[in-house]
């Protein structure tokens, strides 16, 4: 323990002065290959039991564990948190840091004292855990076309994360969002593959770094392989049946081409895990395709690290639950996310091997392809310990972190509209009025995967502040700032502000036929417009909206996506203490025909962004 502390005091002093992970041009030539640990490797696997193999393969959500005692009874090679799994102490950084040792402490005890992987869904941020900061969601980075600080906030992210002693995210998506009515679009860096490629891997390189083994990297996870943001609408699942887990229908051209230029950049980058799509591609399910997962991925992009199914996505394959797991392990699976059947998989696995329907030497590859990792972060080196590192809880949460999520939120602000230069507004304004269901909200201004899996609509006590408290924090003394919900009240004030547009969802409850303002939001607005003042809309959201009249009527009108705890980057921008810099990462339609056809001029093509 004195030697890992040292090397975190040390850590901390480097980030503290910006240095730590700095990127370096050919820092990627110089990272160690995986397979570089196939000696100590191939030493250890000759030792192990078929049982220890397949519990190495196996990932159970640790809210699903019929008993504790089965991660080292199983050999258990890993557990998770899905989105709703969380302590039964609570959400806090304590719970968590003495969730994730407890697991970790039996992982020891079993026969070989092979640690856990333990994964999260840390996508913006520890988003877990409250107290976190939650940053922009990655459709708002996009916006900023910072590379350096797409890094620099997964370099917090896994300073965050490390701080619970959970050292794996599934993070960065880099899907390429083709249609806006996806769930998930926001969870995408752009629609253009040319900005995923070079955001996508400056995430890798953050929540990385240049050494696996160092005690603040965070494994990461470049997802959904490949083109989950390519699925045609209507084939996707339930509950909307639109287009999450949906069936994508291109060609191989095509597939790769818009789909495939984020992984090399990550692999470039030793990303350590990659996670299959729930989709399909031209019917047959990502999981179960050995084209896509072993000679495409491994084989011709060298890919050495491990494959994690995502959440249960075996059991879609096939209704026969044994014959699923043949179909995706043989196609390349390396590891399965299995939640509640574990067990299940576990004895269904051991049959197929002893059958012969499973070879051992696709065992063997997995388990090597999981230890490769382990060896590579450090996990097995029986000087170290594998606990938390408590003394990072300092850094969690803190001033300096939330000031990064503050400067990336006003880099992610887009300007579509300044009617005679509404924007910035004075700070000595006798009074603005703040209206709309988004203003005061900050679980709105989150978004989904914040504290819970589909995010929670009002207060959030991860901390924070609220575009309102932001807006008050921002003006003169003198200045009176009124609130109303339903933008009523605003009669005599200098100007409006008011906040619209979506609250927080994920994944397939996501998915929507139609993305124009509700109703709420008009007629917030038209209370607003009504009292003849100049009003700015603020847009929170997931993806482009179609804002038909707002955007006609409104005299100024920021797209802030889903900012995160931190409004005042959106003050900021509003009263000009930062011009905005921001640039659309998706192309913004002007109707919902456009969205399914694609045809005619958009309403503000991708890169659009005014200036003051």
């Amino acid at each position: 323990m004195k030697n890992m502390c040292a090397v975190s005091v040390a850590g901390l002093m480097l980030v503290a002065m910006g240095l730590f992970w700095a990127s370096d041009v050919g820092a990627a030539e110089k990272r160690m290959k995986l397979s570089s640990f196939d000696p100590q490797v191939k030493a250890l696997l000759a030792k192990m039991t078929l049982e220890e193999k397949i519990g190495q393969m196996t990932q159970p959500d640790q809210e699903s564990l019929a008993d504790a005692s089965d991660v080292e009874n199983l050999s258990l090679g890993s557990l998770l948190s899905g989105g709703n799994s969380d302590p039964k102490a609570g959400n806090s950084l304590e719970a968590w840091t003495n969730l994730y040792d407890s697991y970790q402490k039996r992982a020891m005890k079993s026969r070989l004292g092979i640690p856990i992987l333990y994964g999260v869904d840390g996508l913006h941020g520890h988003n877990n855990v409250l107290g976190a900061v939650i940053f922009p969601h990655n459709i708002g980075l996009g916006c900023t076309r910072n590379a350096a600080l797409v890094e620099k906030i997964s370099r917090i992210t896994a300073l965050e994360i490390r701080a619970t002693g959970i050292q794996w995210t599934f993070a960065p998506c880099v899907a390429v969002p083709q249609d806006i009515r996806w769930g998930r679009t926001y969870e995408g860096f752009s629609d253009d593959p040319e900005i995923v490629k070079g955001l996508g891997a400056a995430a890798v390189r953050g929540l990385q770094g240049s050494d696996l083994s160092s005690p603040l990297a965070v494994l990461a996870c470049a997802k959904h392989f490949v083109a989950d943001g390519g699925t045609t609408y209507g084939t996707g699942t339930s509950p909307k049946k639109l287009l999450d887990q949906g069936d994508v229908k291109l060609d191989e051209a095509t597939l790769r081409r818009i789909h495939l230029p984020g992984y090399p950049p990550a692999l470039a980058e030793g990303v350590g895990t990659v996670m299959p799509s729930y989709t399909s591609w031209n019917g047959v399910k990502t999981s179960a395709s050995k084209r896509l997962m072993t000679e495409i991925l491994k084989n011709e992009l060298g890919f050495e690290g491990f494959l994690i199914s995502d959440y249960n996505a075996i059991d879609q394959i096939d209704k026969n639950y044994k014959k699923a797991i043949a179909i995706s392990i043989n196609a390349g699976m390396d590891m399965a996310m299995v939640t509640k059947q574990y067990r299940d998989f576990i004895k269904n696995l051991k049959e197929l091997v002893d059958e012969g329907q499973v070879p051992m030497s696709r065992i063997d590859d997995a388990v090597t392809r999981i230890l490769r990792v382990k060896f590579a972060m450090g996990l097995m080196d029986k000087n170290r310990s594998q606990l938390a590192d408590r003394s990072l809880w300092s850094q969690f949460g803190s001033e300096a972190h939330r000031q990064v999520a503050r400067q990336a939120v006003r880099e992610s602000l887009v300007l579509l509209k300044n009617e005679k230069k509404v924007l910035p507004i004075s700070k000595q304004a006798a009074r603005i009025h703040v209206g709309g269901k988004n203003a005061s909200n900050l679980g709105n201004q989150c978004g989904g995967w914040t504290i819970e899996w589909q995010g929670k609509s009002g207060e959030v006590t991860t901390g924070g502040t609220t575009i309102l408290k932001a807006i008050e924090a921002s003006v003169s003394p003198k200045t009176k700032v009124t609130y109303s919900l339903d933008g009523t009240g605003a009669e005599g004030a200098s100007l409006g502000v008011l906040v619209v547009g979506e609250g927080p969802y994920a994944e397939m409850f996501g998915d929507a036929a139609d993305l124009a303002l509700d109703a709420k939001d008009m007629e917030a607005f038209r209370n607003m417009k009504k009292a003849g003042i100049p009003v700015v809309v603020v847009v929170i959201s997931g993806r482009p909206m179609i804002l038909g009249d707002v955007l006609e009527q409104a005299d100024g009108v920021v797209a802030a996506w889903y900012p995160g705890t931190e409004g005042r980057g959106v003050s900021d921008v509003l009263f000009g203490d930062y011009k905005p810099t921001g640039k659309l990462s998706f192309n913004w339609p002007k109707t919902m025909e456009q969205v399914a056809d694609k045809k005619g001029e958009y309403q503000f093509a991708r890169g659009f962004g005014l200036r003051y």
